[in-house]
């Protein structure tokens, strides 16, 4: 069940509406505090479609909430589990998002 509802979820983090974009990316904050490493299942899911296009927004409520999102699961979850989809998001990103995750790291 957790992989029905985060498949339909992701989709919103990457609305092409930017305000039911942002307004999924602050959901996700308030989800993570509450699901914490049951995420695990689904975080190699949610991590792409966090920060592809959100972490290099030009719209500053995008940006902030993908930020803040970030921030809460490295606040939440157990670091192993992030550093495979931070690693890679760091490879592959370019410009602010690519400095955002290689600090991430750091």
């Amino acid at each position: 069940i957790p992989f029905q509802i985060f498949d339909a979820f992701k989709s919103r983090l990457n609305d092409s509406n930017s305000k039911v974009n942002q307004v999924a990316l602050e959901t996700m904050h308030k989800i993570i505090p509450l699901l914490r490493d049951n995420l695990s299942p689904v975080i190699n899911m949610l991590i792409p479609a966090i920060v592809d296009n959100n972490l290099n927004s030009k719209n500053p409520g995008i940006y902030a909430a993908a930020t803040n999102v970030i921030e809460a699961l490295c606040q939440y979850l157990d670091n192993y589990l992030l550093l495979q989809p931070f690693c890679t998001k760091a490879q592959l990103l370019n410009g602010k998002a690519k400095q955002d995750m290689t600090e991430k790291l750091a």
